[in-house]
């Protein structure tokens, strides 16, 4: 194989010292943790990642979403030791510190909305969601949720509900949580049309649940593994108006769509409207454990007085890490970034459509871009997809699919990525493509 720039491959892959630690997992790991990649990492920088065999990859996978500013990116290291050497644990709830009110009033400064707002610290996605709709549910009275069909929102049995894709997240794990409801979510390429989705949210109101005992919709303004879907300005407008029709509060899911995905800081602000609550999560700390609420000030204090919380809500080295990610998206202008990553994508992705007939559709916001890959007769080519994984994972490129088929291809890259690491990468992926089809 041609010497690459960042690309290195020294074994098969996976190389033999992979394998050993990978017959180790299958004996004392459970085995419904699904290892997506069968090597094993040793060390990660900006958008490589070398396992222990010596090979190099560049990843497209980021960790599912959580290094929008790159592996071990220094500035976020050196806050992480400087908390590390000062404590890393009270209970912010118990004994509380600093660097919670920096980081909530740092995100609340970008909030997507106008006025008084707070924040809450969490751990994991699911975390923020589940509590999002206790801050609603405390604010309304009111007990009924609304998600949308192709949502994912954790894994958790709140936010397990409130998922759309049975297999694997829910199949033989219910009962799930009671009082939610599921309706069609817009889909440009395969439908309904935005004025379709928005006519069965109203329709849901007399067949479904009764508006008036909606405390919340939750909803993702890019759905993330439903397949990197754009809900479209129309919906979120549609959207907004419905939940202000009824006072439903609209959580705004920007786990995986926001700190600068988009090329916007939070995905919605491409549709000019404003949530009641935004939940974050995944690269809001560069893969530390961290998620969070933020919110109009009146819902996030609707709670009774320790009606929220948890031993780890906001540990201070996850927040130490996540002021420094703001500061690096802010000095090496991410934002700006993201977007031309995005044309670059999505410039040879159409390419590629334009050669392979498998490619139904190429879409997305800023850098959150995807293919879809479909049979003759348009029926989603979930097994394509995963030969395209394969296939690129043997050059070297980790790929994650998405989308309720699995026949979905995304991008989740490091948004320092470099043109030359990028165009690598792409061409890889364009021998992966050739190769499976």
């Amino acid at each position: 194989m041609a010497t690459t720039r960042a690309i290195e491959l020294k074994t098969a892959i996976p190389g033999p010292r992979s394998q050993e630690v990978m017959a180790r997992f299958k004996q004392s790991v459970a085995s419904p943790l699904a290892i997506t990649f069968p090597v094993v990492a040793a060390e990660a920088k900006g958008v490589t990642l070398t396992d222990i065999d010596g090979n190099t990859f560049i990843d497209f996978a980021g960790g599912v979403g959580c290094l929008n500013v790159g592996h071990g990116h220094p500035h976020v290291l050196e806050a992480a030791h400087e908390q590390l050497d000062r404590f890393t644990h009270t209970d912010f709830t118990v004994v509380p510190y600093e660097g919670y009110a920096a980081l909530a009033e740092r995100l609340l400064e970008r909030a997507p909305f106008r006025g008084p707002g707070k924040a809450a610290f969490f751990n994991a996605g699911t975390e923020a969601v589940e509590n999002a709709v206790k801050f609603a549910r405390a604010h309304t009275g009111r007990q009924a949720v609304i998600g949308f069909e192709g949502a994912f929102h954790g894994r958790t049995y709140l936010s397990l509900a409130l998922t759309s894709k049975t297999h694997p997240y829910k199949a033989g794990l219910g009962p799930f949580a009671p009082e939610v409801y599921r309706v069609p979510y817009p889909n440009a390429y395969r439908g309904p049309s935005a004025a379709e989705a928005l006519a069965a949210l109203r329709r849901a109101f007399s067949t479904l649940v009764a508006a008036e005992n909606v405390a919340a919709i939750v909803w993702e303004p890019v759905q993330g593994e439903g397949g990197f879907v754009p809900a479209g300005a129309e919906f979120a407008r549609g959207l907004r108006a419905l939940c202000d029709e009824h006072g439903i509060v609209l959580v705004c899911d920007e786990v995986q769509s926001g700190f600068g995905r988009t090329g916007k800081f939070f995905a919605v602000e491409h549709y000019g409207i404003e949530p009641d609550l935004v939940t974050v999560a995944k690269s809001i700390a560069a893969g530390l454990p961290l998620s969070g609420v933020i919110g109009r000030a009146e819902i996030m204090d609707a709670p009774v007085l320790g009606g929220v919380g948890g031993t780890y809500v906001g540990n201070p080295v996850a927040l130490a890490s996540a002021l420094a990610v703001l500061d690096v998206i802010d000095d090496e202008g991410l934002l700006e970034r993201s977007t031309a990553i995005g044309e670059t994508l999505k410039a040879r992705m159409e390419a590629w459509q334009a050669v392979h007939a498998a490619i139904g559709d190429v879409r997305g916001l800023g850098a959150m871009c995807a293919i879809e890959l479909v049979d003759p007769d348009g029926a989603p080519a979930s097994e394509l997809a995963a030969r395209v994984v394969d296939e690129a994972l043997s050059r070297g490129l980790l790929l994650l699919t998405a989308g309720v088929a699995g026949n979905c291809i995304r991008v989740l890259v490091p948004l320092v990525v470099s043109d030359g690491e990028l165009d690598e990468a792409l061409g890889v992926w364009e021998d992966a493509l050739s190769a499976a089809l």
